[in-house]
């Protein structure tokens, strides 16, 4: 009993190590007009998406009454003209909260069917490709680190050597 709690111990320290050495990824889930207002009728979408920056790999959440709304993927055409005759793609799964994913950098447009798009329920985002990392600082030639040194401290030193730390505590609890 003390051994096995022991080896999973060992196996979660490892495994937590191996998460903190994988690189940290940023992806966003926009709850369509905001948390207390979801996605439902006289709302300006484009006010609520201004400013807003949409990345590949982030997502949309539609949160609005299944018994009433829907949320269908349409053209640009049908989007100015509020048709929903021809979607794209319909996101309605008929529980009133569906999750869409922008994993395509392009330019979405998103309608509510049944009439509601003439009372403002459309939306249209443009994905784009994530920025950059910023640039790390220069580096002091005096201080004798190269940057593979840092790169190559952080991302594997550290990670390992806690999982070395926790193995060995385990070693040591079980003798």
């Amino acid at each position: 009993m003390e051994r096995s709690k022991a080896m999973m111990m060992a196996v979660a320290a490892v495994g937590l190590a191996l998460v903190l050495m994988v690189p940290q990824a940023d992806a966003t889930r926009y709850i369509v007009g905001g948390g207390g207002i979801g996605w439902t009728t006289n709302v300006n979408y484009t006010v609520w998406a201004r400013g807003k920056h949409f990345y590949n790999g982030d997502w949309l959440y539609f949160v609005y009454d299944r018994n009433q709304m829907n949320v269908l993927e349409v053209n640009k055409t049908d989007y100015e003209s509020c048709n929903a005759d021809h979607p794209l793609h319909n996101w309605t799964t008929g529980a009133g909260r569906d999750v869409v994913p922008l994993n395509v950098t392009r330019h979405y447009y998103f309608i509510s069917g049944k009439g509601f798009c003439y009372g403002g329920m459309k939306l249209a985002v443009r994905v784009e490709n994530p920025p950059p990392p910023p640039k790390a600082a220069p580096l002091n030639e005096k201080s004798g680190s190269s940057p593979s040194s840092i790169v190559y401290r952080g991302q594997l030193v550290l990670p390992a050597a806690f999982a070395i730390a926790a193995l060995w505590d385990t070693f040591i609890r079980i003798w």
